[in-house]
């Protein structure tokens, strides 16, 4: 047997001691889960062509690399070859998991994942760097200033994007549509996520934005649905839920969002392998808006938690979902730390909607589509004629008929005038503008339905 053997060898059965060792202690640790007799049958012929191979790398390579990094490679291809989703985080990656899950972190503001060896946008979150510059859901990035994307792993890409505040770098896309690569310069931040904000869009209608799903987000919500209700004379005759370009986030914070406009049923539940991955989580009674209809948007942007939210809401009757359809990442990641300074991400189960719905791959079909398109309003020079301007005008016989005037109506003195710079969303935004519409449709209905 060659030496080169011979130290591949060793390693291959301290490698195989080490599988031992995790197969050992995760029996024992979920020995009420598992089959009685249950072990983990470690394929041969595979860990010697494990080792073959490492010890092929550590012999001639073109620089020397140190077992350690070897192996921590090796888990991390491991966690790779997985899904997109699962990954190997040392210190520095477990920390900013957990800043990203609190509100505050530095970078450009991008959720990301990987699609086909390049970093692929899944949203910009609001009021950052990206969002500002225009990087768009679905965006690939295929350039970090001069490094080439194509070769590094979703961590490493990410480590790149982050930064000092106040430094530069420029992202260069690939978008759909465009013939040509794309250049962004972007100033990297502080990142500071508010997962939620509110305002009135007229008398009696309210709007949310939930950019993302934070361990706070449930209750920051019904304080704002309290403040709506108190601007608007203590009641609600219509809510705009908006979860576009909304990347996920806690799962229980998704949970409380839907649980506040429920009254009852089932919210989500997750099926895996082990019997530990099987969870449901139902409503509580009570529902803060008590029957106010709800329309939310969503859009290729809306992703995971927020799929959770517009799937519960549609499965129980509870909101209209309009838009496009959504990302359709359905699958639960599981931090499970493996020692002081290093955790694993892993893909532990699967999302369903309550009627039964895989989210996965599939996502949310809207109840009603649509397009992006851009609103604007037309501008007309004059008021065009009508009966009422025509000489001997019969008048109507409920009232005298009023001569036309250009000036502005005023508002009802029991109506409160309604902010101009709230009345812009719904005007610049097509899917606000929309779903505003529909909630008052769908008020017209019920009033006359009484």
């Amino acid at each position: 047997m060659s030496k080169l053997f011979k130290a591949s060898a060793l390693i291959a059965v301290g490698f195989f001691c080490a599988l031992l060792v995790l197969r050992d202690g995760a029996h024992a640790e979920r020995s009420d889960a598992a089959p009685a007799g249950a072990t983990m049958d470690l394929p041969v012929q595979e860990l010697r062509l494990f080792s073959e191979v490492l010890g092929i790398i550590r012999q001639n390579y073109v620089e020397p690399v140190s077992d350690a990094d070897l192996l921590k490679s090796a888990i991390r291809g491991m966690l790779a070859g997985l899904d997109p989703h699962s990954a190997y985080l040392e210190q520095e990656e477990f920390q900013e998991l957990k800043e990203g899950t609190s509100g505050e972190f530095g970078g450009l503001g991008i959720e990301v994942g990987m699609e086909d060896g390049f970093v692929k946008v899944v949203s910009p979150i609001d009021d950052t760097p990206a969002q500002k510059a225009g990087i768009l859901a679905g965006d690939l990035i295929i350039r970090l200033d001069d490094t080439a994307v194509k070769g590094l792993s979703l961590n490493e890409a990410v480590k790149l994007m982050r930064g000092a505040p106040g430094t530069d770098i420029t992202l260069t896309i690939v978008r759909e549509g465009q013939e040509r690569p794309l250049q962004i310069k972007l100033t990297r931040a502080v990142i500071k996520v508010n997962s939620v904000r509110s305002r009135s869009l007229e008398p009696g209608y309210g709007y949310l934005r939930v950019s993302q799903f934070q361990v706070n987000t449930g209750r920051k919500l019904r304080d704002a649905v309290t403040e709506l209700k108190e601007k608007n004379g203590g009641a609600l005759k219509g809510l705009v839920l908006d979860l576009r370009n909304n990347p996920g986030g806690v799962l229980t914070a998704a949970v409380s969002v839907s649980d506040a406009f429920i009254s009852d049923g089932l919210i989500v539940y997750t099926e895996g392998r082990g019997p530990e991955a099987a969870q449901k989580f139902s409503a509580t009674s009570g529902d803060i808006l008590e029957g106010v209809p709800i329309v939310v948007l969503v859009n290729a942007g809306s992703a995971s938690a927020s799929e959770i939210v517009a799937g519960a809401l549609q499965d129980n009757g509870r909101a209209i979902i309009m838009g496009e359809k959504t990302f359709g990442k359905g699958s639960v990641q599981t931090i499970l730390p493996i020692s002081e300074s290093a955790a694993l991400k892993l893909t532990t189960a699967r999302y369903f909607t309550p009627k039964g719905r895989s989210i996965q791959a599939e996502g949310i079909e809207p109840d009603v589509p649509l397009e992006r398109v851009q609103l604007t309003a037309l501008e007309q020079p004059f008021q065009p004629l009508g009966e009422r301007d025509l000489a001997r005008h019969l008048d109507n016989p409920n009232g005298k008929a009023k001569p036309a005037t250009s000036a502005a109506p005023k508002a009802a003195p029991d109506q409160p005038a309604t902010d101009t710079k709230e009345v812009s969303l719904a005007k610049a935004d097509f899917g606000v503008h929309e779903a505003l519409n529909l909630l008052r449709a769908l008020n017209i209905v019920q009033s006359r339905a009484k």
